[in-house]
Order: C-alpha cells, then sequence, then structure tokens
C-alpha cells in the first residue's frame, strides 16, 4: 500500500514538475540566486524606463494645447506639434518598448493579456496624436500618452518589487549554507568549498558557523539553533549520533559531523525546490484568475471596439468616440487582476517555509480552511513522543525484572519506535549489556519477535495477548497514561514494561483554536483504551479510537469522509502514509531531514500542534487575500470600464484616459500591498 502510495506522490511530483515548466532535478543554490537578479535587472530597467518617461513628460504636459486651455495659459513655440511628436516618439518607443514587446509574446502564445491591452491603448493614442501634427483633423493625445505610459511603468515597478520581496525569503534560505567546509583528514583539517564536499567526509563545525551539510554528530556536543529552518526559536541541544542540518548555526560547542547529503540532497535545497515548486504550481484559484484575466482581455477588446463604434454611431467626432475607445482599454488591462493571485502565492509560500510549514500541494493548503475534522496520531504530535519506563514487573520467579528489561532490549535496539527508544534509554541509564538477537521480526502492528541466548523472546500489545487469549495480570495497569508492553518468552508471560508518554504543553492551546474554529478534533492511536481515554480527557477531545493498526487509519478517514466531513489527517508520515494520501489534507509531521519521501500535502518541520493551528489560520488568510484580491480587481474594472465608455455622458461625467490610467495603477498598487499584508498573519505566533 505504501509503495503504491509513493508511487502515485512521485507520479504527482512529476507531473507537478512538468506543470510548473522546468525541471528542478539538478537544483542548486545558485538557480534561485539567477532568478533572483535577473529580476532586480528588470526593476532596474523598468526604474530607469520611468525616470526618462518622467523627465519627457513634463514638457509634453507644458507645451499640450489641451493642458494649456485648461489652465488657462498660452506657450506655444515654433513648430510645438513637432516638438511634441518628437518628445511623444521617444516616450512610446523607450518608455513603451517592454509593454510592446510583451504584446508581441503575448500574441505569439495566442493568450493575449495585460500587455496586449495595453500595447493597443498606447499605438492607438501615439499613431493617431502623429496623424494629426501631419494633417488629420483632430486634437492630439500626445500627453495622455505620456502620462498613460509613465504610471504604466511605475505600477509594473512597485509590482514587481512586490514580487521580490516574496522571492527574498527564499534567497534567505538559499544564502543560509556556508561557503566552505571544514573537512577533517587524519590529524589535519583543509578548507574544501561546499561543491567538493562528498557523502561520508567528516568535517569540523566550529562555534557561531553554519553547519555546512545534513549529517550526524561523531564527536562533540553543541546548542544548534534552527530557527531559520524549522521556526523552533530555541536552540536545540544535539550530542553524538544526532543529526543535524545544513544551514543551522552552531552554538557554544565543536562538533565533528559525517556528512550524510549534500548539495541538492540536503533538506535545506529540498526546502527551496519545494518551496520554488509550489509557487510555480497553479492552485484551482489561480487558474480561476488566469481565466479571468483572459476573459477580461476578450472584453475589453469588444467593449472598446463597440465604444467607438457606437460614439461614431451616434455622430460624435472621431477624435472624441477615439479618445472614449483607449481610455477603455486602458482601464481594463487586468493588471491588478494579474498579480491579485500570484502575489499572494508566492508570498505565503515562503513566509511558510520560514515558520516551518513547507507547502507541498497549494490547493490543499487554500482547501484548508474547509477543515471540519482534524484526525491526530497521537504519538509524537499531541504528545512528546518522548516515552520514559515507569514501571518494570515481572510475573514469573524465573526472571527478574533486571532480565525482562535485558531481554527485550535486544529486540529494541534497532528500531526507532518511541517506545523502544524509551527501553533502550533505561538499559543504558542501568548500564546493562544488550545482548544479539536472531532471526527477529516484525509482528504487524502487534510488536516483535527474536531469539535470544536461545529463548524464542517477544515484546508485544495488550493487543496480541488477547487475539493469542493469554491472560492480561490485573495490575498491569496502574495509571491510565501509561503505554504498557508484554514480554513473552518461549511462549509463556513473563511480565511487563511499563512507560508514559508526556502530552505537550502546547497540545492544550492548538486544540481551544481548533475548537473555536469549529473543527473536530479526533485522535486515532495503537495504544490501548485506557491510555487513549486518558490522553482524550486531559486535552478535552472529540473522540479517539484506540489500538488502531496502520491499515485502518485509511478506512477511520473514509469513514469520516463519507459523513461528509472534510478531514485534515496528521502523522509521521512513515506507517501514516496511506492515510495521509487519503485524507483531503494530509499533514505530516516532524519529518525532519526526510522532508522529500511523503505523502502529505503540507509538512510540518517542527511536531508542535500549534502549528496546525497556524497553519489553518494562516490557510484561511491566504484565502481571504486571494478573495479580497479578485473582488478588488475585478470590482474595479465593472465600475470603471463603463464610465470610460461613457455611460454617464448625459449627466456631463466622462472618465478621461490619464484619470483611468491612474485608477489602474491605483488598483494595481492596493493589490501588492494587501498581498503584503499576510506577512503579519503569521508573525503573530
Amino acid at each position: 500500500m505504501e509503495n503504491h502510495e509513493q508511487h502515485k506522490h512521485n507520479e504527482m511530483d512529476h507531473s507537478k514538475m512538468k506543470k510548473g515548466g522546468g525541471d528542478h532535478s539538478g537544483h542548486n543554490p545558485g538557480h534561485g540566486k539567477m532568478g533572483h537578479d535577473h529580476h532586480k535587472m528588470m526593476i532596474a530597467d523598468f526604474r530607469k524606463r520611468f525616470w526618462v518617461t518622467l523627465v519627457l513628460t513634463i514638457p509634453i504636459l507644458f507645451f499640450s494645447p489641451m493642458i494649456q486651455d485648461f489652465f488657462g495659459y498660452e506657450f506655444l513655440l515654433p513648430g510645438n506639434p513637432y516638438v511634441l511628436f518628437a518628445f511623444s516618439t521617444i516616450v512610446y518607443f523607450y518608455g513603451g518598448w517592454p509593454f510592446l514587446k510583451g504584446f508581441v509574446s503575448e500574441v505569439k502564445n495566442g493568450a493575449p493579456g495585460m500587455m496586449t491591452l495595453i500595447s493597443m491603448a498606447i499605438s492607438v493614442a501615439y499613431f493617431y496624436s502623429s496623424a494629426t501634427v501631419f494633417g488629420l483633423e483632430g486634437v492630439d493625445f500626445f500627453w495622455e500618452l505620456a502620462t498613460l505610459i509613465a504610471i504604466m511603468l511605475v505600477g509594473h515597478w512597485i509590482e514587481m518589487k512586490s514580487v521580490l520581496g516574496a522571492s527574498k525569503a527564499l534567497q534567505l534560505l538559499v544564502s543560509m549554507m556556508p561557503a566552505e567546509a571544514h573537512r577533517v583528514k587524519g590529524d589535519t583539517i583543509e578548507d574544501i568549498s561546499l561543491e567538493d564536499l562528498l557523502k561520508d567526509d567528516v568535517i569540523l563545525v566550529k562555534p557561531g558557523e553554519k553547519v555546512p551539510a545534513d549529517g550526524i554528530i561523531i564527536e562533540g556536543t553543541s546548542y544548534l539553533n534552527e530557527s531559520m529552518l524549522t521556526g523552533e526559536s530555541k536552540p536545540v541541544k544535539k550530542d553524538e549520533k544526532d543529526k543535524v542540518i545544513g544551514g543551522s548555526v552552531n552554538g557554544n560547542g565543536s562538533i565533528k559531523v559525517k556528512v550524510e547529503h549534500t548539495g541538492k540532497d540536503s533538506y535545506l535545497n529540498k526546502v527551496i525546490t519545494m518551496v520554488e515548486e509550489a509557487q510555480k504550481t497553479k492552485s484551482k484559484m489561480q487558474n480561476l484568475s488566469d481565466r479571468a484575466a483572459k476573459w477580461l482581455t476578450y472584453i475589453a477588446l469588444a467593449i472598446g471596439f463597440g465604444t467607438l463604434a457606437v460614439w461614431l454611431i451616434l455622430g460624435f467626432p472621431f477624435v472624441y468616440a477615439l479618445e472614449r475607445m483607449v481610455t477603455v482599454m486602458v482601464i481594463a488591462c487586468p493588471h491588478a487582476l494579474g498579480l491579485a493571485i500570484p502575489l499572494v502565492v508566492a508570498i505565503s509560500t515562503s513566509v511558510s517555509a520560514q515558520n516551518g510549514l513547507l507547502i507541498r500541494n497549494r490547493t490543499a493548503f487554500e482547501e484548508s480552511r474547509k477543515i471540519s475534522v482534524l484526525l491526530f496520531d497521537k504519538t509524537g504530535t499531541l504528545t512528546k513522543g518522548d516515552f520514559g519506563v515507569t514501571r518494570i514487573e515481572s510475573v514469573t520467579e524465573a526472571y527478574s525484572t533486571e532480565e525482562i528489561l535485558r531481554l527485550s532490549s535486544a529486540l529494541e535496539q534497532s528500531s526507532e519506535h518511541p517506545i523502544a527508544v524509551g527501553i533502550i534509554k533505561r538499559v543504558k541509564e542501568d548500564n546493562i549489556t544488550i545482548p544479539k538477537p536472531e532471526n527477529f521480526n516484525a509482528i504487524t502492528g502487534k510488536g516483535v519477535e527474536a531469539n535470544v541466548e536461545g529463548k524464542q523472546v517477544k515484546v508485544v500489545s495488550p493487543g496480541y495477548l488477547r487475539d493469542e487469549k493469554i491472560t492480561i495480570p490485573e495490575d498491569a495497569y496502574s495509571d491510565a497514561a501509561e503505554t504498557v508492553v508484554f514480554i513473552l518468552i518461549d511462549g509463556q508471560l513473563a511480565g511487563y514494561i511499563a512507560l508514559a508518554d508526556e502530552i505537550r504543553p502546547e497540545s492544550a492551546e492548538a486544540i481551544k483554536i481548533f475548537k473555536k474554529n469549529n473543527i473536530k478534533v479526533l485522535m486515532a492511536t495503537g495504544d490501548n483504551e485506557q491510555t487513549a481515554k486518558a490522553v482524550s480527557d486531559k486535552l478535552g477531545l472529540d473522540g479517539y479510537y484506540a489500538e488502531v493498526l496502520p491499515h485502518q487509519k485509511v478506512e477511520i478517514v473514509e469513514k469520516l469522509q463519507n459523513k461528509g466531513e472534510f478531514v485534515a489527517m496528521t502523522g509521521d508520515g512513515v506507517n501514516d502514509a496511506p492515510a495521509l494520501a487519503k485524507a483531503n489534507v494530509g499533514i505530516a509531521v516532524g519529518s525532519g531531514t526526510d522532508v522529500a519521501a511523503e505523502t502529505a500535502d503540507i509538512i510540518l518541520v517542527n511536531s508542535n500542534p500549534q502549528d496546525i493551528a497556524n497553519l489553518i489560520l494562516f490557510g484561511k488568510a491566504t484565502y481571504n487575500k486571494m478573495i479580497q484580491n479578485l473582488i478588488w480587481a475585478t470590482g474595479y474594472n465593472v465600475i470603471a470600464i463603463p464610465l470610460a465608455a461613457g455611460v454617464l455622458y448625459s449627466s456631463g461625467f466622462v472618465l478621461g484616459p490619464a484619470v483611468g490610467a491612474v485608477l489602474m495603477s491605483l488598483s494595481t498598487i492596493i493589490v501588492a500591498i494587501n498581498a503584503q499584508l499576510l506577512k503579519r498573519k503569521i508573525g503573530k505566533k
């Protein structure tokens, strides 16, 4: 099942990449930098074009007969129309160049959009005005052409700066890797560049330095600051055999690290790639805005030419009809619409990444606002997942408690399961030597078995005892929140070990937030009924499922979905993969460095349930911003286009092209600022 899900997930990833355009398989930290620099150059180009256009617009305004009439002054140069024509030609070809170039590529791709509308508006204005200079009867539009281009350029410039702000968060991630590493070769230490670092190299990380690659500490202890990667503000203590993430900052101690992942396999790079992919992949909302922009283009062209025709039929002069048409074209540019969603997407994805929320599936993230039921896997999410042995009991005189602990540790030494880790921790504290197991075998969902020193040893859950009709000792459970595992030796019950898992202090707070947002919180755990009930009661959950095997989690998700619930499943990704894939929103928690090998839509770098609350609230905020921007961008057009076409002509109000351009740029700027406000939503942790 899990492999099947994994396969499905890989396919999904592949299609995402294709859709995003551009394969990231050879992703390197420089990649983001290139895009960033290109963006910076484009901003500088728009800035330069804007200033040149502005400088030329001032004399064009000053010498325009229409402006002189309006302000009641007269200042005509000899050859005044030709001076205006010369200045306007420079403005049209130099200032208008980005729009004309965009128009050509839009037409080539068969997708007319903003650039088509702007280009048509400025071209009609320019060529018509030029014709009036050389003999055609009518009034020139040069001042409107110049102001329109200047306003468009400044609108674009601001818009691109907003987009750059969103990609800066990515840049911060990229810049977190140091440029070189200290490689340990025997007794010598050599400084090498990051590209030359290989898997299994040993590197020295001095106090205060950034960790150059993912790896495992083989010598030394230190506190590491992983806040930029995980959102966790407290430095984390790391001892020998602990994993470290490339990009985290070393604290007070020197550590030697054996390299596990370098370059594109590193955790940080996977995060960067994922953020880039998420920013590129389009969600339903984005497809909606793209379609709206395209339709707006067609509608604007139709209304534009319709306006020209109607005013001409009504017997108005051609120049007047043309002015109405140009104004409609200018106003209808779906600039704000084109920016409405992509900007929110870019900002929300990078802000999330900095707060330990990695979004892999944009649609699932936007739909997190619909979640009605949250299904938690208990261990490591609601609880710390840090089991400590509370009691060891023997039920037969043949084996002492120490012997029971010693024999069971042989089976648990290679397991990553929190219960196994708890038992091994106790064995080490008691300085017990762990014996070697033979013929090791996992009993699915029920425990493990192996031969140890000629005995057949099983460490199993209470469910296994019930299946085998073995009586559970009455005093096995003293505290309802304990988890108890039973040790069978040669088929006979020899004793049991009780462990307790602390509830996370953040869990209760997070559950309050869910309830306030009308989300039911359920728990599915492999633990026994008593433990499950104790945790559920303590946290005030809406319900729980006890003694659940991994494959049954999928059934629980299905059952809830059949009742019409919108289900989010949170789990640690390994045994929960099928359920994560089945849920409407799959949230993998605490997945650390194995960030890419999950079937989840969203990955929380920390296992903190409050991050899930943040995620849902941030998902809602993101969706609201998108809706606000869409309403603003389209609503403005709905009102402004008829005014530009001249529907209120009879009452003496007509919207001029320059005012139209100001309004249009204003709507773009409002949308950009509104999207930037999203950054403040998640900062309130």
